[in-house]
């Protein structure tokens, strides 16, 4: 099943780390004038014991103030300098707290995109995002020639479930229905929650009818796994109908109307799957699990 990834703010984060760089630089200049403007001293109590002791030689005397003067400045540097590390202290922590706002934010953005995408029962991707997908795959098989599936499958009878042991125990066994599909997907295939007990397939890239036959057989078989839930054990069998693109439609809505009519066919004639160029039936308006009604698709 397909999943997306997002980055996160890598120039950002180098900028941040060569502001702190730039702040243990600023650290040890002002080591270094520190050390220079101690080191004047120290020169300028040398000139001064020379110049009392002999009292003579004007160029000592000239190269004291200047002495003196050159540490001013340095004691000063070394002042602002001081002040500036300061404030790129405060840079620092301002700039980690932004970003750390600012990942909070783009978490909350990902995961409400990622909600308003799944479905929240089971997790698969929702009817949105499936039909997204399948749009977009058809547009690549558009341009490349392939041929790709499009399998509607339906739980039989599981509103019995529902009616015998209440919605909690149906939901249980959607979930463990939706977990054995995941890991009968191929990683360039997409599964779906329709909505209900209806699930949808996406099969990529096929190169005959009889791949998507395998694919159906092998769900079908997983399904019929017992599912274990807390009134115990339950068992539910599906049924499949398959679309195949171009052949049964060139559109997403026309893809799925005639997978959905072909499943129809296949749960009346308890075949497990069949396929929309198949020997057509009308498909009379029925009642999903919510209580909606669905009319046929010309299929």
């Amino acid at each position: 099943m397909k999943t997306k990834h997002t980055s996160r703010l890598p120039e950002r984060n180098q900028a941040a780390k060569s502001l702190s760089q730039a702040l243990k630089e600023s650290e040890i200049v002002k080591e270094m004038v520190k050390e220079s403007a101690a080191e004047l001293a120290l020169v300028n109590v040398t000139l001064n014991e020379e110049f009392s002791n002999r009292n003579r030689l004007h160029e000592v005397a000239t190269a004291l103030e200047k002495s003196e003067a050159i540490e001013i400045k340095v004691q000063v540097a070394s002042e602002k300098l001081s002040q500036v590390n300061l404030f790129l202290e405060g840079e620092v922590k301002e700039r980690h707290l932004l970003e750390q706002k600012l990942n909070a934010v783009i978490e909350q953005q990902e995961n409400a995109l990622l909600a308003s995408l799944h479905d929240a029962l089971t997790g698969l991707p929702n009817r949105v995002l499936f039909n997204d997908r399948l749009e977009h795959e058809i547009a690549q098989a558009k341009r490349n020639g392939w041929t790709l599936a499009v399998m509607f499958m339906d739980l039989d009878k599981f509103k019995i479930i529902n009616d015998t042991h209440g919605h909690d125990v149906g939901d249980a066994v959607l979930q463990s229905i939706a977990r054995r599909l995941i890991e009968n997907t191929r990683s360039d295939d997409t599964v779906s929650r329709h909505g209900g007990d209806e699930f949808l397939y996406l099969l990529m890239e096929m190169r005959q009818n009889q791949d998507a036959a395998i694919v159906a057989k092998k769900i079908i078989k997983a399904a019929q796994l017992p599912c274990d839930v807390s009134v115990g054990q339950l068992t539910v069998s599906a049924s499949i109908g398959i679309s195949i693109f171009p052949k049964d439609g060139t559109t997403a809505e026309a893809l799925i109307k005639c997978a959905d009519a072909a499943m129809y066919r296949a749960k009346q004639n308890k075949s497990g799957y069949a396929f929309a160029s198949d020997a057509p039936a009308q498909r009379p308006e029925r009642t999903g699990r919510m209580g909606s009604t669905q009319s046929s698709p010309n299929c």
